[in-house]
């Protein structure tokens, strides 16, 4: 009885509280319009398991500044005061309600609103897709996959600036070895969390998988908000600082690339001359050579002319005449004009030979001594660049350095040929005189008449001119023998040239794109720094939407909206509860029974 009449003593005064808030009079409410200085509202919606809208409401929140009348808009099939007992009032999309006091809250439920996102969900067993439904009490390996996207139907306010937040829950009484490569597995109590986040303007694509065992899950929970966290800008002075040095260094390298482009340029045009001053060269040698034959046939008669007139001179030295004597003259001065032209031929030869010699010795001495290690080398390699162009490169170097190499090999040798030409045309020229000299001298003593004196003196100087030129004679052989294996081995020479200079060209082309490749390289790099840190700047500002004004999801009627929020939720994978509940039995029960129910 106590406990009765205790009960009676507390809920006797809630009901007489209730029926007269429920019968105030239209006095007792607050008159006049009221005004509010914000509003929230919280959007609620139900999807099926595969993510398709199946229902919505909206809870509105509203600051209340002066109670009274307010007018608030919206779609609604239906609303309902979740705050007092005032009765709402719908005409069409307008709402009219009465604040009393400082939060007022009324729900609205909207049929046909489209959420700003298409949400996708599907199910897999063992590899194979499955209905959620037919999932229930399955056990085996299960894959959950969550696409979110832009709903292109509705504007992209929403979907540019808000934050999706995607929780799985899932119960380890029915799930192990949960994996989630995109997401965050959590604990809660004796349940796992897993936490999918889709920032503003992206799409989601997520998995989960795990280990089933009579699956059943409650439904996939998302959140809507605004990315309203402002993002500081961090601290890149260290970063740009060694950006910095990079672009420095990148250009660096590339001024080094563009000298060695013109080292090799320069290289390149030496070694054409020095292939036209080898050509030059070995034309010269060629012509020299083959005219070796000519100088000893020419040689040869000339040595049996002195040694037939030295013997016609002592078998006939009786009998000579006058007018042999004057033809000998003749032949003498013949002798010696011969000895001129072949002089003449020497020295031109001598000419042109010491020119190309010049310009082969000068285009050898353009190549330049560099000494490149093999680890300068194996950096080279190492720098990114062109490996093909890298090839080039050290196929070329050790090339000329090959032919700088032979070059001072036979160096004393081409050195050695003008001295000898010299020699050679100084000899003829002594003999020339001589010639002459005798023919003078001949001629003079024809015109004394003292031919036996004469004639000895002719003999005696034919004779020693004989003798001399036979030693002449020898050398020169010996020395057109050098001149024809020189201009043989030369035949070599010159194919290693033509190969270096094929190389230096090929090696100039790959300097130029190797140097093209790096001053783009330099080019791209020059604005590092500023390029990054703009990079950030547009990074924090995709992601910063501090600035954003929301308006209302319900009506653009609507003011003075400070929040939208949206609560999203599939419906739970679980066994029909009017399989698994127990049958109740009914009783019929008073008023009083109900009553100390409350109290049991």
């Amino acid at each position: 009885m106590i406990a009765v009449m205790t009960a009676i003593v507390l809920v006797v005064p809630t009901f007489l509280v209730s029926a007269t808030t429920q019968n105030q009079s239209p006095d007792e409410k607050p008159q006049g319009d009221g005004s509010y200085s914000e509003k929230h509202e919280v959007v609620y919606a139900t999807l099926d398991s595969s993510g398709n809208q199946e229902s919505m409401y909206i809870v509105n929140n509203f600051n209340i500044e002066k109670t009274g009348k307010i007018i608030d808009y919206g779609p609604y099939t239906s609303v309902q005061n979740l705050t007092n007992l005032y009765e709402l009032k719908k005409d069409g999309n307008k709402v009219e309600l009465i604040a009393d006091e400082d939060q007022f809250y009324y729900e609205g439920t909207i049929k046909n609103k489209q959420l700003p996102w298409n949400i996708d969900v599907n199910y897999q067993l063992d590899g194979k897709g499955i209905a959620a439904r037919e999932l229930v009490g399955q056990d085996g390996h299960v894959t959950i996959h969550i696409k979110t996207e832009a709903n292109r139907k509705t504007g992209h306010e929403y979907y540019n600036n808000y934050l999706l937040q995607i929780t799985v829950p899932l119960s380890t009484d029915h799930f192990s070895n949960i994996e989630a490569p995109d997401g965050t597995v959590a604990t809660s109590g004796k349940n796992k969390q897993v936490t999918f986040t889709v920032m503003p303007e992206k799409d989601g694509n997520f998995t989960v998988e795990a280990d089933a065992k009579q699956f059943e899950m409650d439904g996939i929970q998302i959140n809507a908000m605004p990315s309203s966290m402002s993002i500081d800008s961090p601290d890149t002075g260290e970063m740009t600082s060694d950006m910095k040095s990079l672009s420095d260094a990148t250009s660096e390298v590339n001024n080094g690339v563009g000298d060695l482009k013109n080292g090799i340029s320069e290289l390149a045009n030496g070694i054409q001359d020095l292939q036209s001053g080898y050509k030059d060269y070995q034309n010269g040698i060629n012509q020299l050579s083959v005219r070796s034959s000519e100088i000893i046939n020419g040689s040869k008669q000339i040595q049996g002319a002195l040694n037939e007139i030295n013997g016609s001179l002592s078998s006939e030295s009786g009998n000579m005449n006058v007018g042999n004597l004057k033809e000998l003259q003749q032949g003498l001065y013949k002798m010696a004009d011969g000895l001129k032209q072949t002089e003449n031929g020497l020295n031109e030869l001598n000419t042109n030979y010491q020119q190309a010699y010049q310009a082969l010795d000068g285009a050898i001495n353009e190549i330049p001594e560099h000494q490149i290690t093999q680890e300068q080398i194996k950096k080279l390699y190492q720098s990114g660049a062109d490996q093909k162009v890298i090839d080039q490169l050290v196929e070329t170097y050790k090339s000329a350095r090959k032919a700088k190499g032979t070059y001072k090999e036979v160096q004393q040798a081409f050195a050695a040929v003008p001295s000898t030409l010299d020699s050679v045309t100084g000899s003829l020229s002594e003999m020339r005189t001589n010639l002459r000299a005798m023919a003078d001298e001949l001629g003079k003593g024809l015109e004394q008449m003292d031919v036996a004196k004469s004639i000895q003196q002719l003999q005696n100087g034919l004779s020693q001119l004989s003798s001399n030129y036979e030693a002449f004679h020898s050398g020169l052989v010996k020395y057109t023998d050098g001149v024809s294996q020189l201009a043989h081995s030369y035949g070599d020479l010159h194919g290693g040239m033509t190969q270096l200079a094929n190389g230096a060209h090929d090696l100039e082309d790959g300097a130029q794109e190797l140097h093209n490749g790096t001053a783009e390289l330099a080019q791209s790099t020059s604005d590092l720094p500023d390029e990054m840190q703009n990079e950030i700047d547009q990074m924090i500002n995709e992601f910063d939407k501090s600035d954003f004004e929301p308006t209302s999801f319900v009506s653009p009627k609507n003011e003075k909206v400070e929040t939208v929020q949206f609560v999203i939720k599939t419906e739970n994978i679980k066994p029909n509860e009017e399989e698994t509940k127990e049958p109740e039995t009914k009783e019929n029960k008073s008023f009083w029974d109900k009553l100390l129910d409350l109290f049991r």
